[in-house]
């Protein structure tokens, strides 16, 4: 059996991911394409608790390692438990999110370093996504758009200088992985971005 595909959405905080993979979805659906669509940190239910430990606001003072350190025991998790598994079956793997986020956010704006954040993913080495979609907004317009930040996640609250070290390590991560990842001018209407989103799949052969 074929192996499945593994499509990975990347974005700063209110850039629109979750909208635009509920279009992508929908395009799957329409043309009957077999997929599951799960999310990072998440997924199975040991790595949703971890979730639910990174985004708590009780955990402020939560150093930058033991974040990373958390989130790649919630990556290592969701890879064996159900990427794998998925991706062994033929079927095609959504992920909101994967280790382009810890680089973006734990390596470039926590200071860590990128191969700090390799050294501790390589899990990650055994699903590496076909496709990369990052969904290009500056954090000033994507929480403008969003209306700020989410009072209930951590990271959201970060303040919005580390949002700019975000946008700032995403961009350095995609110059880094030109080939595989994407960028999506999303600054226009979400119809505009879906139809872009829609090219790039249909380009790499994923619909």
């Amino acid at each position: 059996m074929e192996r499945g595909k593994f499509v990975t959405f990347e974005g700063c905080e209110g850039a629109g991911k979750s909208r635009q993979i509920q279009f992508v979805k929908e395009l799957f659906e329409e043309r009957k394409i077999p997929y599951v669509l799960t999310r990072e940190p998440g997924g199975p239910a040991i790595s949703e608790k971890l979730r639910a430990f990174l985004l708590d606001v009780e955990n402020r003072d939560m150093t930058a390692e033991c974040e990373a350190l958390v989130y790649a025991a919630a990556r290592a998790q969701h890879i064996e438990q159900f990427i794998l598994p998925a991706l062994e079956r033929g079927t095609t793997v959504l992920c909101d999110r994967y280790i382009d986020s810890s680089m973006a956010y734990q390596g470039y704006a926590r200071g860590l370093g990128m191969d700090y954040i390799a050294a501790i993913n390589r899990a990650a080495e055994k699903a590496v996504p076909d496709v990369t979609i990052f969904l290009d907004l500056s954090p000033e317009a994507a929480f403008a758009r969003k209306g700020g930040a989410d009072k209930k996640d951590r990271l959201e609250l970060s303040g919005m200088e580390f949002h700019r070290k975000v946008y700032e390590g995403y961009l350095r991560v995609c110059e880094a992985n030109a080939r595989r990842i994407v960028k999506i001018d999303c600054s226009g209407t979400k119809e505009q971005t879906r139809a872009r989103i829609a090219a790039v799949l249909k380009e790499r052969g994923i619909v």
